[in-house]
């Protein structure tokens, strides 16, 4: 298989990359580098299978050549972070809907299968737990830049749903939990690596919030996995599908004091209130946990790497000579 990644040079595309080609694929990445990183992929520069060029999706002549040329497109390129959406909305939106329009419409041209990463920003203010992918979305008000990229991602899948049905484009919607793993950054705001971060430093650890707020983490393995089982699998097309690890909910505070104790940091936790954090009146989801179990029932998805196993290849990143603290 020949597949084109966008935001191949991110967190979850260079895992992605990496696996494609593990198993023989021919690996294709567009970048722009914009939150992704060079470093990210240089270790494949001199794979014979690795093909990467340096631009946006929407620059539609090097886009379309590079969908001409492979036989899945995993379209993975978006503004990401909670930090980077409240600093740099218009970016965001324009970003994640027009890049996404200028995708489908070329893959469309050739009927080329499309992967869209999706977000459980999507299901917003909803308290519905755990959330089902047929689930309502209750989003906040326009006036809160927070809900901008939940609702930029949601007019992505309306797109790709309509090109599905309409064109009868191939497309599978994948819908990320809280993704974690080496080589995540937390510039933009990803809780896990801001506290590995702050904890070998000795830094306070800083929380938003009260803390009371929960997750569920996903080691990057796992969804990688999982997004080439939703391309490989016909049935998935023209579907949305959660991808996350529904075992291990935890509040931030408690996600703290865990990360404390596995670098064995005398780090101070420091609550920050979401004002101070973000900006005024910002809104954020109490619980986010994943329904699974239509992932489960197509293509026996289970996550395999427990929460202290994703912290430990956090920790061990950062203390790497990759890791950059």
């Amino acid at each position: 298989m020949k597949a084109l990644i966008t935001g191949g040079a991110g967190f979850v595309g260079s895992h992605l990359a990496e696996a494609l080609l593990s198993r023989g694929d021919e690996v294709y990445v567009l970048d722009d580098l914009s939150t992704g990183a060079i470093d990210n992929i240089d270790h494949l520069k001199a794979h014979p299978r690795f093909r990467y060029v340096i631009d946006t999706v929407m620059h539609e002549p090097v886009t379309a050549e590079l969908i001409d040329r492979a036989d899945v497109v995993f379209h993975l390129a978006a503004a990401v972070g909670v930090k980077l959406i409240v600093e740099s909305p218009v970016n965001t939106i324009e970003t994640n809907v027009h890049g996404t329009e200028t995708v489908l419409k070329l893959a469309n041209k050739k009927k080329k299968k499309v992967l869209i990463a999706s977000t459980s920003e999507v299901y917003g203010k909803s308290t519905n737990v755990p959330f089902g992918e047929d689930a309502d979305l209750v989003m906040g008000a326009t006036s809160k830049g927070r809900w901008s990229y939940a609702c930029s991602k949601a007019i992505d899948e309306f797109l790709a749903l309509a090109y599905h049905k309409e064109k009868h484009l191939p497309v599978v919607i994948a819908r990320l939990f809280n993704t974690v793993g080496p080589r995540q950054t937390g510039r933009y705001g990803m809780v896990i690596p801001n506290f590995v971060k702050q904890a070998l430093l000795g830094h306070p650890i800083t929380v938003f919030g009260d803390g009371s707020q929960s997750r569920c983490f996903t080691f990057v393995g796992d969804v990688v996995g999982a997004l080439i089982g939703l391309v490989d699998h016909p049935g998935a097309e023209g579907q949305v599908f959660n991808i996350g690890n529904d075992r291990e909910e935890i509040s931030i505070l408690e996600l703290a004091k865990r990360v404390k104790a596995r670098t064995k940091s005398k780090s101070e936790i420091q609550l920050i209130p979401y004002d101070e954090a973000y900006e005024a009146g910002f809104e954020d989801m109490p619980r986010r946990v994943p329904e699974l179990s239509k992932i489960r029932g197509l293509i026996g998805y289970e996550p395999q790497v427990h929460l202290d196993e994703i912290l430990d290849h956090v920790i061990a990143f950062f203390t790497s000579d990759k890791g950059r603290l």
